[in-house]
Order: C-alpha cells, then sequence, then structure tokens
C-alpha cells in the first residue's frame, strides 16, 4: 500500500474534498483536504505532501496562482488540476502533471497520481 504517501486535495467544493478523499483512502494514500489555497499554504503540511491535486477555479488564489506561489517559495511538488471548466486548463509545466476535465474516471486520476510519484522521491 501507499500509506506514507500524502496527497493533498484542494477544492472549494466540499463534495468533491470528500469524495476525493475516500478514493484516495481507499487506494491505499494519505489525504489532506483544503477548502482553499490560501488553507494549503497556511498548513505545515507543505513539506509532507507527495502530490498535490487542485481545483483551478476557486475564490482567493486560483489553482494555477497556488502552483505559482509554492514554485515561487522553492516548493515543486507535482500537481494535478481537475476543472469543470474545461476552456480554464492551465498551461503544462514540468510540475503540472495533468489537467483533468470534471468529471473524470477515477482510473484516470489514479494513473497520473502514480506518474506524479514517480517524479517525487518519498519523505
Amino acid at each position: 500500500m501507499h500509506n506514507t504517501v500524502v496527497i493533498a486535495v484542494v477544492d472549494d467544493d466540499e463534495a468533491i474534498r470528500s469524495a476525493l478523499g475516500s478514493l484516495l483512502r481507499a487506494s491505499g494514500y494519505r489525504v489532506q483536504t483544503y477548502c482553499s489555497a490560501r488553507a494549503f499554504l497556511e498548513s505545515t503540511d507543505l513539506d509532507q505532501v507527495h502530490c498535490l491535486i487542485s481545483d483551478i477555479q476557486m475564490p482567493g488564489l486560483s489553482g494555477p496562482q497556488l502552483h505559482e506561489t509554492l514554485h515561487a517559495q522553492g516548493w515543486r511538488i507535482p500537481v494535478i488540476f481537475v476543472s469543470a471548466h474545461p476552456g480554464a486548463m492551465p498551461t503544462r509545466t514540468p510540475d503540472v502533471i495533468a489537467c483533468l476535465p470534471k468529471p473524470f474516471q477515477p482510473e484516470d486520476l489514479l494513473r497520473h497520481i502514480k506518474q506524479a510519484l514517480n517524479k517525487t522521491p518519498p519523505v
């Protein structure tokens, strides 16, 4: 199992956070959920996160702005963006593993998480 791997989920929609948390826990991952980009940035958990799943459009900081902020602070956490607005998908960079339109298939997300984890050494 992956029980030492931490996946962070940042989404302003509580139902999405809950559903993703359940899926990822059932797949053996440790999960930390956040209702906003600011809540994630203010947490003390950044050094434990192996992969970030972030909504693109959120109040306050957007997913891409969160990614830019993390990058500017020196964090290189692989990101999987999800969005109900396909036209809002950001440009891919080495840290951006995928941009999945909602709804997406769970197996697609899990495949991209494995890809992200291959880019990050375990903590």
